[in-house]
């Protein structure tokens, strides 16, 4: 039986904490632990212990995670792409609606006149100063279509708007997924000089750090209207209150409270509420405790957002050995060669790289020696070997 610990940083939802198996327990100590399930707490500063093999992301942004220092130390981190989408679709599709009509304005009127006796009188002068536009027939520029962006595309079609699509990796999966309807553009200036309206959903990543500007600003439509369930330095803060004050922003949506952004004019601000659902954090702690526990079982990686992607299924024969490695030149050949000197035969054989560091799985018709064990340990370039069965 094994005895695996998982680390919890972060209430974890115990519906999703119900899918890891017998052998597994989870603990409030890193000390020993073989996993960490973590949402949002920094481990930045954290020491690993050696014991440590994977840390899952029960969500999708990954910036409270050392990806570098984990991939030296071999320690592959996941997170859960696909699995919070829909609760995201719908906060966008009501950041939509607030962005169309003045709805936050006309409640916050009803409860400053709420003592009013007239009040119903008066709300219909009052009403006219909260008045908007209809989304049906607008313009809808959708800019990233991974998960979340195609649900947002797929249901503006429904609601009757022109939907254009632009994200330059689009994937297989995501491109099958889209309605017909959507155009997928070449070039984001397209979106931003022909549409009503712009939403964003690309990684929080650092190169995409202000990639909405003042020079993206000059490009769009006057009176545009801008949703931002991404990340808030997706926008730089300073050229969109320019844009707001001007009036070439007519309204922005945004999910992140910041000093800045709680000031802005025609704003509404909501805090990070888009996967804040029991149904998102149940997803995504399932999903979470599938990744891990594949990983840790049979050596098979999903979502990793530091080393290569690899399923190479249950390990049908005596065993399978993980390496995991930096993408160096001739390490397949090294790792080959031990084995043929071991008079270890190779049954299968899978390896996959990403940027500076690679993954190789081997399954072997016998059990490896010590001897070859240590020999691949000491092959330069290799951060962690493993027997998986």
């Amino acid at each position: 039986m094994k005895n695996r610990k998982i680390f919890l940083l972060n209430n974890i939802s115990d519906e999703g904490l119900k899918a890891f198996r017998d052998g597994y327990n989870t603990t409030g100590s890193l000390d020993d632990a073989h996993g960490a399930l973590v949402r949002s707490a920094d481990m930045k500063a954290m020491k690993f212990p050696p014991s440590l093999r994977a840390i899952a992301r029960a969500g999708v942004g990954v910036n409270n995670i050392p990806l570098e220092r984990c991939a030296d130390e071999g320690i592959v981190v996941l997170n859960t792409p696909g699995a919070n989408a829909n609760a995201v679709k719908e906060m966008v599709i009501a950041g939509l609606m607030l962005a169309s009509r003045d709805i936050v304005g006309g409640i916050e009127w009803v409860r400053a006149n709420a003592n009013d006796p007239e009040i119903e009188e008066h709300a219909e002068k009052a009403k006219k100063a909260f008045s908007g536009c209809e989304v049906i027939g607008k313009k809808i520029g959708v800019i990233g279509l991974g998960a979340i962006g195609v649900l947002v595309a797929n249901i503006c079609a429904y609601l009757g708007m022109e939907v254009y699509g632009y994200d330059p990796y689009i994937s297989v999966g995501s491109a099958w997924r889209l309605k017909r309807e959507v155009r997928h553009e070449e070039s984001i200036d397209e979106l931003f000089e022909q549409c009503d309206y712009l939403t964003v959903h690309v990684p929080a990543v650092e190169s995409n750090r202000d990639m909405i500007n003042k020079l993206s600003f000059a490009k769009m439509k006057d009176g545009v209207r801008i949703l931002n369930f991404s990340r808030g330095f997706i926008i730089n803060e300073d050229d969109i209150t320019e844009a707001l004050k001007s009036g070439k922003v007519a309204k922005y949506v945004t999910d992140f409270a910041t000093p800045k952004s709680v000031l802005m004019p025609n704003t509404v601000v909501t805090p990070h509420l888009g996967a804040s659902t029991e149904e998102a954090e149940e997803n995504c702690a399932r999903m979470a405790v599938q990744e891990i526990q594949d990983y840790l079982d049979n050596g098979n990686i999903h979502h990793s957002v530091n080393y290569p992607d690899i399923d190479a299924g249950v390990c049908k024969v005596e065993s399978r050995i993980a390496c995991l490695h930096r993408n160096a030149p001739g390490m397949l050949g090294k790792l080959t060669a031990i084995m043929g000197e071991a008079e270890i035969n190779i049954a299968n054989m899978q390896n996959a790289s990403r940027d500076k560091y690679a993954y190789t799985l081997m399954d072997i018709d016998t059990r490896i020696t010590d001897e070859a064990l240590d020999k691949i340990r000491a092959i330069e370039g290799m951060l962690r070997v493993r027997i998986v069965k």
